[in-house]
Order: structure tokens, then C-alpha cells, then sequence
């Protein structure tokens, strides 16, 4: 029974601290939709999901009400498009992505994610035409969110994907050069992508999911944050059971919030999301958590240790509040979503490099980065192989989502607004990764794959 003391700490967090749900998440499968003829799949899959998702903002916008529980976004995942595209007879999936956003847009919700494809081991035919197809796509489009999975521990690395998502995000970004590159806000390259993530723009309905079911995110950095503004200078242990114990509140609210939009809209419980979300509210920063344990700013030496510890107190404290933890689970370093980390990448003191290392411990990977516009596609390939040799290696989920800013050079600002922010631009390595890119094939699986 919560007392007295624990719901005004609570209405204290969402007053001042800027605790919310970031997402309810309705995922759809869409492979029923399936048909040869494209305008006829395109029908079935907007039927499909107006049909399921037809109530999902108003339903979390009345618990919002009823619970007084900021919910910021509402969102739709469903079945990776090229899945379902494949029985189709067309040589472009941009109508799909159309689809979709129609959807979207009829439903009411903030995005829809699962224009994606699944290439780790290879590419088939229909995977090919997606990626081909999601300059165009995401350009024409306003809600849709893609996303292409080009490794896995347990598959290795698929080079030839690697080479071609590379010049995929360098065309988007021309495509949408008239708003700095936004599309490419909208696509991740995931290694190791997990089909319960209810965050964009990486989200997508996992084969293995039902037919629908509700994934929350939650989120907190700046509870968190004050959380540890009352232990300054106690040692780390008592750093940990803070984080600990503050995730184990974030995520109770999150479960709390799951279960009753789960019984309201008929739709299985999938996960919730424990990943610390950032925004680019002052207060709301994750950067600025590492900051407060002792860090002068964000990307000097010891962030990569302060990043581990939050991590993992955040895993321990979330893990025991849900009864099915999912998704990504972690700390999100978001470099445009984070009012500490655009600072810190401003001052210099945070390098892609520095990102890469942070990486290696925290949910995901370089998200949300401004390179110049001139990097080239070769070098936006490395970027993405160096990541997903992190994720393949160590077991987990890495990503890229990285914008070439068109006709911007270091030290730009790139301005994308709402949730997405503000990026400041950064250095690349001017050294050729071209051979190295070219090469194509797969980089074999790491001996961590052979645990059966």
C-alpha cells in the first residue's frame, strides 16, 4: 500500500523532475496483409492497424488524466515491411511507407516504426528493394521510422549491407537537405536489434511477438539526477543503490501505466523499457547524471566507468519492479535529445570516439550525431561496422543513427526541434575506409556464438 510520503515523493518527480512514460507502443503483426498486388497489401495493412490501434491515444491519453502521469508519446510498431512486401510484385516499397504514415496519421499517434528489414546473414530480394526504397520513403513521409538489423552474435557482421546502408543515410540526407538531413533522425542500423523495443526510431514487431500487444518506455534521467544531488560525496556503492532504488519507482509507475492500457485496449502486455530517455529539457539529461558523480563534463576520463554503474544500477532497480523487463533496457545517449551531451560535444570534451567507448556499456550506441555533410558514405559504413563489432562482440544491442548534414562543417548546429533537438556538428577521422568498406562479405561470427 503506498503511504502518504510516497505519492507526494511521486507527484514531486513528475512536478520537478520531469518523470514520464516516453511511450506506449502498440505493436501490430502485419503479416496477415500479405498479397501479391501492392495496392490491395496497402489496404489490408491501413485496415489493420486503424483497426487495433483506433483507441491507443485516447486510451493513453484518459489514464494521463485519471493517473496524472505525463505520457509523451503514443506510438505503432509492426512487422518488418519487408517481410511483408516480399509477396508483393513491385520494385518500390514507398507506397507501404505511405500506408503506414496514413495510418499513423488517421490513429493520431506521434510515430510508426517497422519499415525495416532484417539483414544480418544476407539480403533477399525484397530486403534489397526496402533499403533501396527508404530514401524516397522516409522523405515523403512524416511519421514512418526504419530501420535495418546488419548483424548479430550470433551471425556475424554482413559487410555488403554495411557498404550499402552507408550510402542509403548519404541519400537521405539529400533528400531531406532542405531540413538538415532530418530523414535521417528517422533510421537506425542496428546490430542485435530486439523485436520488443518500443523506442524510435528503431522499433519494429518482432516475428516471434503476437498478434498485438502493448510495450511501455519509461524514462527519468532527471529523477535520477536529483536522486544523486543527496548523496554527493558518499562512495559509489551508495551511488548504485541510489540509482537502484530510484529505477525501481520509475519502473513501477511504467508498469502500473502498462497493465491498465493493456486491460483497456483488449491487447496483451509485451515489456516494459527501462531505458533511461533523455530529452532536451534542462533537467532531463543524462549527460548531466555522469556529471553529478564527479565529472567535471560528460566525455572526459571516467565517463565510460560513471556510464557502466548507471547502466547497470538502473538494469538491477528496473528488474525487480516488472514482471517482464524488455526492450533495451539501459541509458540512452542520445547526443541531439540531451540538453548535457550537446554541451558536452560543443565543449569538445565529447568526441565520436569518446561515444564509441560509452557504447560498450550502455544501451545502444552513436545515436543521434551530426557529421559534416561531406563525410563520405565509405566512412558512415566504418562507423556503423565499428559499432556493430561492438554489439556482436559483447552480446548486446548497438545501433547507429547518424545525420550527414548537408552543406553544415564542424562546429554547425543542426536544429530538428520537438523530442529530436538540436546537434552540434562533429569531426570524423579524415582517413579512407574505402578498401576496407569494399571489401563486402561477412565478418564472421565471434566465439561467443557458439554457446549451445
Amino acid at each position: 500500500m503506498l503511504n502518504q510520503h510516497e505519492i507526494m515523493q511521486t507527484i514531486q518527480m513528475i512536478d520537478q523532475q520531469h518523470l514520464d512514460v516516453r511511450t506506449i507502443t502498440m505493436g501490430v503483426s502485419l503479416l496477415s496483409c500479405a498479397h501479391s498486388d501492392v495496392k490491395t497489401a496497402c489496404t489490408k495493412i491501413y485496415d489493420k492497424i486503424t483497426r487495433y490501434a483506433e483507441h491507443l491515444v485516447s486510451t493513453g491519453e484518459a489514464i494521463e488524466k485519471e493517473f496524472g502521469i505525463p505520457i509523451v508519446n503514443k506510438r505503432i510498431s509492426v512487422t518488418p515491411v519487408a517481410l511483408v512486401a516480399a509477396a508483393s510484385e513491385t520494385d518500390s516499397y514507398v507506397p507501404f511507407a505511405q500506408a503506414l504514415d496514413r495510418a499513423a496519421k488517421t490513429c493520431g499517434v506521434n510515430f510508426i516504426g517497422g519499415f525495416s528489414a532484417l539483414v544480418q546473414k544476407g539480403m533477399t530480394d525484397a530486403d534489397r528493394i526496402l533499403i533501396a526504397s527508404i530514401p524516397e520513403a522516409l522523405a515523403v513521409t512524416d511519421l514512418v521510422c526504419a530501420s535495418v538489423n546488419v548483424g548479430s552474435t550470433k551471425s556475424g557482421i554482413d559487410m555488403d549491407a554495411v557498404a550499402l546502408m552507408g550510402q542509403t543515410i548519404k541519400n537521405l540526407a539529400q533528400r531531406t537537405a532542405s531540413r538538415g538531413g532530418f530523414g535521417c533522425a528517422k533510421l537506425v542500423v542496428f546490430c542485435n536489434a530486439v523485436e520488443d523495443n518500443p523506442f524510435m526510431a528503431g522499433a519494429f514487431h518482432g516475428v516471434g511477438e503476437p498478434e498485438k500487444v502493448i510495450n511501455v518506455g519509461v524514462s527519468g534521467p532527471g529523477v535520477v539526477y536529483h536522486a544523486l544531488q543527496d548523496v554527493k560525496g558518499q562512495p559509489f556503492d551508495v551511488v548504485a543503490e541510489t540509482v537502484k532504488k530510484t529505477a525501481f519507482r520509475i519502473t513501477r509507475m511504467g508498469q502500473l501505466v502498462a497493465q491498465e492500457a493493456s486491460r483497456r485496449l483488449d491487447t496483451p502486455f509485451g515489456i516494459v523499457d527501462l531505458s533511461l530517455a533523455p530529452t532536451p529539457a534542462v533537467g532531463d539529461s543524462v549527460a548531466r547524471i555522469l556529471e553529478e558523480m564527479g565529472l567535471e563534463v560528460c566525455g572526459t576520463h571516467g565517463t565510460t566507468a560513471a556510464l557502466a554503474l548507471l547502466n547497470d544500477a538502473v538494469k538491477k532497480g528496473g528488474a525487480m519492479a516488472s514482471s517482464h523487463v524488455g526492450g533495451l533496457s539501459g541509458a540512452f545517449i542520445p547526443v541531439s535529445e540531451d540538453e548535457g551531451m550537446i554541451a558536452a560535444a560543443r565543449s569538445g570534451a565529447l568526441t565520436l570516439d569518446k561515444l564509441e567507448a560509452m557504447t560498450c556499456v550502455c544501451s545502444v550506441g552513436l545515436d543521434m550525431i551530426a557529421v559534416p555533410g561531406d563525410t563520405p558514405a565509405e566512412t558512415i559504413s566504418a562507423i556503423i561496422a565499428d559499432e556493430a563489432a561492438i554489439g556482436m562482440v559483447n552480446a548486446k544491442t548497438t545501433a547507429v543513427r547518424i545525420i550527414p548534414a548537408p552543406g553544415c562543417t564542424v562546429g554547425d548546429m543542426v536544429e530538428f526541434g520537438g523530442l529530436l533537438g538540436a546537434a552540434p556538428v562533429q569531426p570524423v577521422h579524415p582517413f579512407s575506409a574505402k578498401e576496407f568498406v569494399e571489401r563486402g562479405g561477412r565478418i564472421p561470427a565471434p566465439m561467443q556464438s557458439l554457446k549451445n
